[in-house]
């Protein structure tokens, strides 16, 4: 650009650079130390003011030439009326406050400086409208301002009113204003005109600036387009005015910067000239604005010389001035000014220079005095000084006192964002009075007729755009974030801007985090969540006032009731504080509060489908696409149970569903409405549909943590719908977007598993799934628009089937886990990886076992055929290939302990193929089978391979103790079956003997008694019936046995040290009375078949008293029968009810009456050869001992004599008698002379 200059030229202070076009200074360029303004002491009272040029156009100062006196100015100069870059854009314009301002300047500013405006700066105007303001106690002439409020910022700009009227004639804008106007405030209203002495003026200043720059015969650069005006004099003044007024939405006549433009005339504009695109990254709130060059077209275009960030008194402005500069030598900064000498300069005058000045940073004035149109002399004036002129004494304090109350008296009324304020003033009258012509446009048939609610719309949405951009952003802004865009949306008609409320409302609901809970909603200030603005109805209508009563409502119906506010006197802003607000505008207003994830996800669901309406209303008409009444739900594709096949139809549809998946990776597109890749409707649709699917997902996730499974496969139907939409419009699939897909299938798969494992409410949740609010069906709607939202249809639907809905679950988790294989998402994503295969692993374990408990109801059924059926070992072969896959799955991730688990229930399942081999052949003649033997072996197997798996039982104590369980009863049932069903058509008896005492040793080694567990007392019970059948067998093979001496030893040891540890242990449990008495029992006939074989009385003698020993302590297991007796007779008499044969689960009476008969037959037995033997003895040998002994045992032989006789007596009354009995014989020394069996 011709006119780039150097630092720090265009006030000394200022140090800043120009630009060319509309690029701005960095922040670290215009606010430098250096950049430091005036303070000013004059006439006692200090007004403080500091200026910072934030950009500038302006060419590089240089000194003007001095005319010679006498110089005629009503001559035209050699350069009159050419484009000069010395004088920049003021050059033609004659000094820029002879062109009126154009009605949107505040908004060009405004757009270029979008980080002020809402937070620190306090007004946005061009200087000539602070000036006016400031003037108003002082000036009897009108004032017409529009007043806009965006945060804390008000933006100030010209209302011609004349000019305004006199468009409306010609096009019929505005023509409600102009009826208002004319009824309320001049009846008689005409258009004045401008006198001869007017347009004088106006040429002779314009001569004198071109006469003053025409000293340097310098060469003048091109000026750029940027800098190019109107040309205007003072006969084509009156024509180019018109041109600053745009209709709504039209082309001005006017040159604009864009080169497309030209061609357009006045045709209106495309609704969607002005764009705020969000580009397609999910998570970066990229919210770029591509506004093109049509905001120009609208004169919003930022055409001053050099904006100014003035700081007055405690007042921040932004402020646009043309004013020129001059400088060089010893003058580095001054203003030029031409004056009538025969004019004293008045206050008006006066404080015009003097703001001029302040707002530029000028130290000096340089007024050059003419005679008509004859240059007299010039006069340098200091800033400073110009209130001390004569003619033009003012107080600096009162006009900061008049800035301050003014602005309090805006701040205060203006409270509405979003509406048009005009603040008015007749010529000559001392009222001042503030409309709202927002209020008074929408009584009007056309509200939409303000020319004003386009800019401040866009400027609104600029705002948010940028607050949502600023990566520090704290999110306490978001409530004025939220502000800012709601009222955006109110002010635009959705018909002819579908794009900006469209990115509004994506841009709203970007404000609610989905994947974070509620956290600093709560310390905030709460919100009336019905309120879309930022105060309430009160503090909105409440007329500021103080004790002097400074806002006041006139009594004068027909004028003062349309007024939102009225200043009586213009004398009253010179008060000090006379306006000081009470209602400060806030600069953030709070963000609703959601008190739940539900409620936070319908905000952006809401947002999404107003979006989405915006978007589908600008595509095509709806008569264009097939009819759909977004009322009604749309029929969805239910294919029955039997057509699809169950989980072989999933496999075809699985095949197909990774086919799209590989065809999106080539970038595949397909739209049924039409819309054109990379247009903007494309784009906003792919991210609202995001969103949507996104929030459906929060839903459904919430919904599952709520066991509302029915409810949450709606909503994750609804987020894979919408992905599927997604996925047909998207041109480049984002891989970040892939994993949104893997995970709403994982979370697919686990609520048809909840779904599967709650099947009991099955009613209840189909209820849930098929409800479908009215939002809900015009977002799918939406997405029916552009897909048949069918892609992902085999995971949604809610089957009654149980093994369907476990193999849906399964095949969820596989897609999610083929998703992850594309794009190396895998190892981007390990922890997403690890939840996915996880998964897998658990639910081939749940079908496995599902499948393995169908085959066990196979078996358990199966009572004609003993042979196994195809069917169970189709279910094995199911099972066995699930719980393969799944222990692979866990091995994957090195998850040991799940790995373990499965190894676990196969071996389980290997175990039940063993017992639906045990069924074949006659049970008369049944043999332990090697098919038998091959399945528990192979059980075995796994099981150690679980115990390898863990390593240690400290890798998880619970999993560890269970395995080993398992693999002892494994091993107790495989010797059990042996010992039962002995395979002696196969094997000898003395292998089978070998195996089954290896099996249950094994057994043994892995039932842990010491342990202290819930699980202790089955351990001590198996350790015990394992030492008691391992004695029984041992028992049985001395029997049997015939020959080998050494041999029978050994078996006679084995078998009464075995008995003795039975013994032992059955006397722990209190529940075994019984196994405990059949152990002793059978320890008194191994001590019987030992006697048999001994030939010596005293041997015999010996062994008998070993055998009344044992007699003796099975007190103990009496005792805890007749316990039971007890509790048992007092629970029926408790209950009124007699007492039924097998009334006690713990307590078999068949047996315990079975088992008392035998013990009282041995104990008689055994008493009648104890007396046998010692009377034998007693003929030989005299023994008082033996004496004694003989006696007692006479005695308790006569009396359980007498006992058994007694048919009548009860079980109770039997043990009684038992246990008295073996009390006698425990004192009585037993059968004497010997010690007892081991114990």
């Amino acid at each position: 650009m011709g006119d780039s200059k150097e630092a720090g030229t265009e006030a000394p202070p200022a140090g800043t650079a120009a630009r060319g076009g509309l690029s701005l200074l960095s922040q670290g360029e215009s606010e430098e130390p250096s950049a430091q303004g005036s303070a000013l002491f004059l006439g006692g009272n200090e007004v403080k003011s500091r200026a910072v040029v934030k950009y500038s156009s302006a060419p590089p100062r240089t000194a003007f030439a001095r005319l010679q006196e006498k110089t005629d100015l009503k001559l035209p100069p050699a350069n009159w009326l050419r484009e000069s870059a010395k004088l920049g854009p003021a050059g033609t314009t004659i000094l820029g406050n002879s062109r009126k301002s154009k009605p949107f300047s505040s908004f060009g500013m405004a757009y270029d400086f979008i980080d002020s405006v809402g937070n620190d700066v306090d007004v946005v105007s061009d200087s000539e409208n602070i000036k006016k303001l400031l003037k108003i106690p002082y000036s009897k002439s009108h004032v017409s301002m529009a007043v806009h409020r965006i945060g804390r910022t008000l933006l100030l700009d010209e209302l011609d009113i004349q000019e305004l009227f006199m468009r409306s004639s010609q096009t019929g804008d505005w023509t409600w204003l102009k009826e208002f106007y004319q009824r309320l405030i001049d009846q008689k209203w005409q258009r004045k005109k401008k006198s001869k002495e007017h347009w004088y003026q106006k040429a002779i200043l314009s001569k004198f600036l071109y006469y003053s720059i025409n000293g340097d015969g310098a060469a003048q650069p091109v000026p750029s387009a940027a800098e190019q005006q109107e040309s205007s004099s003072a006969d084509q003044t009156n024509d180019s005015d018109g041109a600053s007024w745009p209709a709504p939405f039209e082309m001005p006549s006017s040159v604009s910067e864009d080169p497309s433009a030209s061609s357009q005339g006045g045709e209106p504009l495309e609704p969607s000239y002005i764009v705020g695109h969000v580009a397609s990254a999910p998570k970066e709130q990229n919210l770029t604005t591509l506004f093109n060059d049509g905001e120009n077209s609208q004169g919003l275009k930022n055409d001053f010389a050099r904006n100014i960030l003035w700081t007055f008194e405690d007042i921040h402005m932004l402020v646009g001035s043309n004013m020129p500069i001059f400088g060089g030598g010893r003058y580095p900064a001054v203003s030029l000014r031409l004056r009538d000498n025969n004019k004293p300069i008045n206050v008006l005058t006066g404080i015009d220079y003097w703001l001029d000045n302040l707002i530029c940073n000028v130290p000096e004035l340089v007024m050059c005095f003419h005679v008509n149109g004859i240059v007299q002399k010039y006069e340098m004036i200091k800033t400073e000084e110009i209130p001390n002129l004569e003619n033009s004494n003012f107080s600096t304090k009162v006009i900061k006192d008049i800035a301050q109350n003014i602005l309090s008296f805006l701040k205060s009324n203006c409270t509405k964002e979003g509406h048009t304020y005009w603040l008015f003033k007749a010529s000559g009258s001392d009222i001042v009075k503030l409309y709202d012509l927002t209020t008074l446009c929408e009584e009007t048939e056309d509200k939409y007729q303000n020319p004003f609610t386009m800019p401040v719309a866009i400027l609104l949405y600029k705002v948010a755009c940028n607050m949502m951009m600023k990566k520090n952003q704290n999110k306490k802004h978001y409530g004025t974030v939220r502000t800012l865009l709601l009222n955006c949306v109110k002010l635009l008609d959705k018909s002819r801007h579908p794009q900006i409320i469209a990115s509004a409302n994506y841009m709203l609901s970007e404000l609610f985090q989905l994947d974070e809970p509620k956290k600093e909603e709560s310390s905030e200030s709460p919100l009336n969540e019905n309120s879309d603005e930022s105060y309430s109805e009160e503090e909105e209508e409440m007329p500021d006032s103080d004790e002097n009563g400074s806002y006041s409502t006139c009594s004068d119906p027909s004028d003062d009731n349309k007024a939102v506010a009225i200043i009586k006197s213009v004398g009253e802003l010179s008060v000090p504080e006379k306006y000081k607000s009470i209602h400060q505008i806030r600069p953030s207003c709070a963000f609703p509060v959601c008190h739940d994830t539900e409620e936070r996800c319908r905000l952006v669901l809401s947002y999404v489908l107003e979006g989405l309406k915006s978007v589908d209303s600008s595509i095509k008409k709806e008569s264009d696409l097939p009819a759909a009444d977004p009322n009604t739900p749309i029929p969805l594709k239910y294919e029955d149970e039997s057509t699809r096949g169950g989980p072989e139809g999933l496999e075809k549809q699985m095949a197909l569903f990774l086919d799209k998946m590989g065809s999106l990776q080539k970038g595949n597109y397909s739209s049924q409405s039409g819309m054109i890749p990379g247009s903007w409707q494309h784009k906003m649709k792919l991210q609202l549909i995001l969103k949507s699917s996104k929030a459906y997902y929060v839903l459904s996730d919430a919904a599952m943590s709520l066991q509302k499974y029915g409810r949450a496969l709606r909503y994750i139907k609804l987020a894979l719908q919408s992905h599927d939409t997604y996925c047909c419009l998207c041109t480049n699939m984002l891989s970040e977007v892939l994993l949104f897909l893997s995970q709403y299938l994982t979370l697919c798969g686990d609520i048809q598993l909840m779904l599967a494992q709650n099947a009991n409410n099955r009613a209840a949740h189909l209820e849930e799934f098929n409800y479908q609010t009215k939002e809900d069906q015009e977002i799918l709607h939406s997405l029916h628009r552009e897909s048949s939202c069918q892609g992902f249809a085999w995971a949604t639907d809610l089957s009654t089937d149980l093994e369907s809905q476990l193999s849906v679950s399964c095949k969820c988790y596989e897609a999610a886990n083929e998703i992850l294989q594309f794009s190396d998402l895998k190892s981007q994503n390990p922890e997403q990886y690890i939840q996915v295969l996880k998964r897998m692993g658990n639910i081939r374990n749940e079908i496995g076992v599902f499948y393995m408990n169908q085959a066990a109801a196979l078996q358990s059924e199966r009572v004609v055929s003993k042979t196994v059926s195809t069917a169970e070992q189709q279910l094995w072969k199911k099972s066995f290939s699930c719980f393969e896959k799944g222990i692979h799955n866990f091995e994957s991730i090195d998850d040991a302990t799940n790995a373990a688990l499965l190894l676990c229930n196969t071996g389980r399942l290997m175990r039940i193929c063993a017992q639906a081999h045990c069924g074949a052949g006659d049970e008369f003649k049944r043999e332990f089978s090697p098919e038998e033997g091959l399945y528990y072996n192979k059980a075995v197997d796994y099981y150690l391979k679980a115990l390898r798996s863990l390593g240690t039982r400290d890798t998880h104590p619970a999993v560890w103790d269970s395995v080993n369980w398992e693999l002892s009863t494994t091993y107790f049932t495989m010797a059990t079956l042996q010992q039962d069903y002995a395979p002696l058509s196969r094997k000898a008896q003395e292998q089978i003997e070998k195996e089954v005492s290896e099996a249950m040793m094994k057994s043994l080694k892995y039932c842990d008694v010491d342990l202290v567990s819930a699980r202790q007392p089955l351990c001590q019970y198996r350790a015990a019936t394992i030492h008691h059948r391992l004695a029984s067998m041992y028992h049985s093979c001395l029997r049997n046995q015939v020959g080998d001496e050494h041999l029978r030893k050994q078996h006679r040891l084995l078998a009464d040290l075995h008995y003795s540890k039975a013994a032992k242990l059955f006397q722990l449990p209190r529940d075994a009375p019984c196994e405990l008495l059949r152990v002793q029992l059978e320890r008194v006939a191994f001590a019987e078949f030992q006697m048999t074989s001994q030939n010596s009385n005293i041997g015999k003698l010996k062994t008998l008293s070993g055998a009344l020993d044992i007699m003796v302590r099975t007190k103990h297991a009496f005792q805890l029968i007749r316990k039971e007796l007890v509790e048992e007779f007092d629970q029926s008499k408790s209950e009124e009810t007699p007492p039924a044969a097998d009334s006690s689960p713990s307590l078999n009476r068949e047996e315990v009456i079975k088992l008392l008969g035998i013990f009282e037959s041995r104990l008689s037995f055994l008493l009648l050869q104890s007396i046998k033997l010692l009377s034998s003895t007693k003929k030989k040998t005299s023994n008082l001992e033996e004496d004694v002994l003989l006696k007692t045992n006479k005695q308790i032989y006569s009396q359980l004599l007498r006992a058994t006789a007694n048919k009548n007596a009860s079980l109770r009354e039997r043990i009684d008698v038992l246990v008295h009995l073996l009390d006698q014989l425990a004192r009585g020394g037993g059968g004497g002379g010997g010690g007892g069996a081991l114990q």
